[in-house]
C-alpha cells in the first residue's frame, strides 16, 4: 500500500494538519519524516508543510535548505517521487532549487490569512488530473511572503511548458489584479517542475478536507495523488 511521508523541520506548524487530513479524512497510511533523517524509503509521495522553518530567519526556506533530509528529497524528486511543496514547503522547494523563481515580502507588506479562489491551469498532473478543466478550488492562504517571482525568460518557460498549475482568481475564474492577493507575477499561486512530480503551492489544500471548515476543494490534490499511485 502506498505511503505518505510529512517532513517536520523545526517551526512546521502544519504538518499536523497535513497528518491528519490523511490518516483520517483519506485512510491512507501516513508518518512523520523528521528534518534530520537522512533517506525515504519506502514513501510514494513526500510533503513539506507550511509554518516557518527555522524560524524563517535569512529568508524563509533559506536554512531549511541544508536540512540532512533535503538531499533525500531532491534524489527521491529526481527518481519521480511525488512531492508537495505547501506554502513554507514551496518555499523551500524553490531554495533547493527543486522549483524556479523565487517567494518575496507580500506586495502589501502585511500577512494574509483568508480563503481565495485557485483557477486550475494544469490537469496533466498528478496533484491535478481530478480537476476539470478550468475548474476553480477554493482554498485558503496564510502567509507574509507569498509573493511569487521569476524573471522574464523563466516566465516565458514555465508558461510554455505548462508549469503554472495554479493561479489566483476570483469565484468565477477570473484572473485579475483584483484577485492577486500578494502581488504574485501572473497571479502564480502554484507551479510544477519541468517533469511534473514536484508541486508548490502557497494556499493549503490540508486546510480544506472538511465541509465544517468551508471548503473540501484541497481534497482534490490529495485524492488526484492517490488515484495515481495506484495506477
Amino acid at each position: 500500500m502506498m505511503r505518505f511521508g510529512i517532513v517536520v523541520f523545526p517551526g512546521s506548524n502544519c504538518d499536523a494538519d497535513c497528518f491528519f487530513l490523511i490518516k483520517n479524512i483519506l485512510s491512507m497510511p501516513v508518518e512523520y519524516i523528521w528534518h534530520k533523517q537522512t533517506d525515504l524509503d519506502g514513501f510514494d509521495c513526500v510533503i513539506l508543510p507550511g509554518g516557518f522553518s527555522y524560524g524563517d530567519y535569512l529568508r524563509t526556506g533559506a536554512i531549511a535548505r541544508f536540512s540532512p533530509i533535503m538531499p533525500a528529497i531532491v534524489e527521491f524528486a529526481q527518481r519521480g517521487g511525488l512531492v508537495i511543496g505547501i506554502c513554507n514547503g514551496f518555499q523551500i522547494l524553490l531554495e533547493t532549487g527543486l522549483l524556479p523563481g523565487a517567494m518575496l515580502t507580500n506586495a502589501h507588506s502585511r500577512f494574509i490569512c483568508s480563503e481565495v479562489y485557485l483557477k486550475v491551469e494544469n490537469t496533466n498532473t498528478p496533484f491535478t488530473h481530478l480537476c476539470r478543466d478550468r475548474s476553480v478550488l477554493k482554498i485558503p492562504i496564510a502567509h507574509n511572503q507569498g509573493n511569487y517571482y521569476i524573471d522574464k525568460k523563466g516566465l516565458e518557460e514555465i508558461n510554455r511548458d505548462k508549469q503554472i498549475v495554479f493561479r489566483y482568481s476570483d469565484k468565477k475564474g477570473e484572473v485579475s489584479r483584483a484577485s492577486n492577493p500578494n502581488g504574485s507575477v501572473e497571479n502564480i499561486a502554484g507551479i510544477v517542475n519541468k517533469q511534473g512530480n514536484v508541486l508548490g503551492m502557497m494556499p493549503h489544500p490540508e486546510r480544506a478536507g472538511e465541509r465544517i471548515l468551508g471548503s473540501e476543494d484541497g481534497l482534490f490534490i490529495f485524492d488526484s495523488v492517490i488515484k495515481w499511485l495506484e495506477k
